[in-house]
């Protein structure tokens, strides 16, 4: 028998090595669609936390975020539908907060209008204000999509959070989602809670986010047992419902002859005042403030003088001047500049 000569052995084993990685380079595929994160690569964020695409114009203000260190809220300013800028109207102050504040909230700001969304991360050693930012921008971001529903038409799902109120045991805060002009969801994104108030509020939120849902309106019975919880979830729940562009259950057609008009109640957020909290809600039609009134004022002591003196006042000087720009009344320095703050945030969401 011709035995093989080790020469050419050695030479047929080379070529099928050869082959063989050949064949198994052309197996692997061209692209991997996952290779771009697996490399630290960011993906599209989810569509949840984006800035809605709807052409929204303007600026849209948060609800203010309580944090351990003070109040924090965010304004933006959009165009198309994207932040152009984002600025905090709100943040902690006093002592070593100014410091804090005026390092983080710079680089909070940027981080916004760079990820298009609330998905943003918090700043080293700034850990209660970022927080508090996060959740003022999401607000603030959950508003322009709202109204970027209503423009697209009342049939688009829109999402709505309402004010903060604050009760005896702590604030609460609704979040609504309206469909075709009826609410289709509820929940308590803020509630009572720590010792005998984690009970109360398990056993009457999801009753509460029912009731809710059943009656389409701030109209529902309090549960037994919560009373300081239903209560303040219906003011919030109003809120939203207030908040909620036409279509929404809180906006409708007025006007007579051939015109019509749509008229609109928006509540401004709540400002925090160094007496109290000054809350604002508006009547708009045709563009203009037709109604003013403070919900929320201070309370208490000389407070009640100076409120029941100067509210009044306010309100008339908002309807005439249809925006914020009117006189603080004398005496009522404090309870003027949160009526101005919140009476902004009411026209921010109207849109003028």
């Amino acid at each position: 028998m011709r035995k093989s000569h080790p020469v050419r052995r050695a030479v047929l084993a080379g070529a099928a090595t050869v082959s063989g990685i050949v064949l198994l380079l052309s197996l692997k595929p061209a692209s991997d669609p996952g290779s771009a994160q697996a490399a630290g690569g960011q993906l599209p964020p989810a569509a949840a936390g984006q800035a809605p695409q709807g052409g929204v114009n303007g600026a849209v203000t948060g609800d203010a975020a309580q944090t351990q260190y003070g109040a924090v809220q965010v304004r933006l300013t959009m165009s198309g539908g994207k932040i152009t800028q984002a600025e905090a109207v709100q943040a902690p102050k006093g002592g070593r907060s100014d410091q804090i504040t005026a390092s983080s909230v710079p680089r909070l700001n940027q981080a916004a209008v760079a990820a298009q969304s609330a998905d943003i991360d918090a700043v080293s050693g700034a850990t209660y204000t970022s927080a508090g930012y996060k959740k003022s921008l999401q607000s603030a971001l959950d508003k322009a999509k709202a109204s970027a529903g209503g423009a697209q038409g009342s049939g688009n799902a829109q999402t709505v959070t309402g004010d903060v109120a604050q009760t005896q045991y702590g604030p609460v805060q609704v979040r609504i989602t309206v469909a075709g002009g009826k609410i289709t969801n509820a929940e308590a994104v803020q509630a009572p809670k720590g010792g005998r108030s984690d009970q109360i509020t398990s056993a009457s939120v999801p009753r509460l986010n029912q009731a809710a849902v059943a009656a389409g309106s701030a109209e529902i019975d309090a549960v037994s047992g919560a009373t300081y919880t239903s209560a303040g979830y219906k003011k919030s729940l109003q809120s939203a419902l207030d908040k909620a562009p036409a279509g929404g259950g809180s906006s409708q057609a007025a006007g007579s002859g051939g015109g019509q008009a749509r008229t609109q109640t928006l509540t401004g957020s709540v400002a925090q005042t160094q007496y109290g909290p000054v809350q604002v809600r508006i009547t708009v039609a045709g563009g203009k403030i037709t109604n003013a009134e403070a919900v929320q004022a201070p309370k208490g002591g000389r407070s009640d003088q100076i409120t029941s003196a100067s509210v009044p006042r306010l309100n008339q000087a908002a309807v005439a001047a249809g925006n914020a720009q009117i006189d603080a009344v004398s005496g009522a320095t404090y309870t003027s500049a949160g009526y101005k703050q919140s009476l902004q945030s009411a026209l921010d969401q109207a849109g003028g």
